[in-house]
């Protein structure tokens, strides 16, 4: 009788779709057992992104999709367990140490909310139960620190590594940290990249013994050094386009996609930011920057639209703050928005190819 339960509850969940993957519930080896006893079913399920906001609506679905199997009187127990490993980047590409995984925020163009967008990305996905980071790329400007409300130098060891500063449990390494807020960057391409290079690798990102499971990289708009950078010397797991609905932002915004197509870097959708505006009076919604923009340019080149956020006054205002709205107020309809982005976009991770490059030993060869 335990192999019949075992088979039925095997095909039942491999026909079940995960929302945030869009994927088989079963995809990547997900069902790790299925235990039967004389009193109970018990099935242990593995996702490879975080689970903590949507363990319970997960449970649910399973549990509902097993409810008419002939269990024979036993009870159904349900297990979640999350565990993110590291997923494969461009090939030559060295690994970060303590980083599992990289995402990149690029918008193409300037003004869109990516600084702000990126911010919350963090928060959110840190919510949800995963280690996370963020590196401010924008050399020229920085505001990263402003937003999530850290300041201060960061500290460095005997090994001039650099301890990433915290802030709403978020690790964070900017120029930022390293310079007076009003003091202009007038530095030329190769320097730029260096610092850029400098932050990455000169920082410990696992100073508390937790490796970071998302590094969010807040990058510069544009397609320029930095970018190149990147592509090149960064291992990038995905890249994610922030655009607005007006033209000209998605004139930009395709370029971005094109940059990081030539690169071999995946991308995992694009956000759509401003997309209406919300009057804070009487909460009217009105798209000033037009409509269905992103969409158009999801359809052309066969992406998905992660998400809408509209323009409000208190995402500025929080972000001005340093509390983003994530962390402000958690229960909003645009902080639901942000964490479902969030999840979208781990989820979409989740199921790439894994990174194996830190299984295989160095072979090292000397003269005897």
């Amino acid at each position: 009788m335990s192999e019949v339960i075992i088979t039925a509850v095997t095909n039942q969940l491999n026909g079940l779709i995960d929302p945030y993957t869009n994927d088989k519930m079963t995809a990547g080896r997900a069902l790790k057992k299925v235990e039967v006893s004389d009193k109970k079913v018990k099935v242990n399920l593995q996702k490879g992104y975080p689970l903590a906001s949507v363990v319970d609506e997960l449970s649910e679905l399973v549990k509902n999709s097993l409810k008419d199997l002939p269990f024979e009187n036993r009870d159904l127990e349900i297990n979640f367990e999350q565990n993110i490993i590291s997923h494969s980047v461009q090939q030559g590409v060295k690994a970060v140490d303590g980083v599992k995984n990289i995402i990149a925020i690029a918008s193409g163009k300037g003004g869109v909310g990516k600084s702000t967008v990126s911010a919350n990305l963090a928060l959110a996905l840190t919510a949800a139960g995963a280690s996370v980071a963020v590196l401010d790329a924008d050399i020229y400007g920085p505001s990263q620190p402003r937003m999530l409300g850290a300041s201060g130098k960061p500290d460095a060891l005997d090994n001039k590594m650099l301890i990433p500063l915290i802030s709403h449990g978020v690790k964070i390494m900017s120029i930022g940290f390293l310079i007076e807020e009003d003091t202009p960057m007038i530095w030329r391409g190769p320097m730029v990249t260096q610092a850029l290079e400098q932050m990455l690798r000169g920082t410990l990102w696992n100073q508390d013994d937790q490796d970071v499971d998302y590094m969010i990289i807040d990058l510069p708009p544009g397609t320029g050094d930095i970018q190149l950078t990147l592509s090149q010397k960064v291992p990038v797991t995905g890249a994610v386009i922030v655009t607005t609905p007006q033209d000209i932002a998605l004139l930009d915004a395709r370029k971005a996609y094109k940059m990081f197509e030539k690169v071999d870097v995946p991308i995992f959708g694009v956000i759509e930011n401003m997309s209406t505006h919300v009057c804070s009076s009487c909460g009217h919604e009105e798209a000033i920057f037009g409509e269905d923009g992103a969409q158009k340019m999801v359809d052309d080149f066969n992406l998905e639209l992660l998400g809408e956020i509209p323009l409000e006054m208190s995402i500025r205002e929080f972000a001005d703050a340093g509390t983003p709205t994530v962390v402000t107020e958690p229960n909003s309809q645009t902080a639901i928005k942000y964490r479902n982005i969030a999840l979208k976009v781990a989820a979409k991770l989740s199921i790439k190819k894994q990174d194996f490059s830190s299984k295989f030993p160095n072979i090292v060869v000397e003269n005897s």
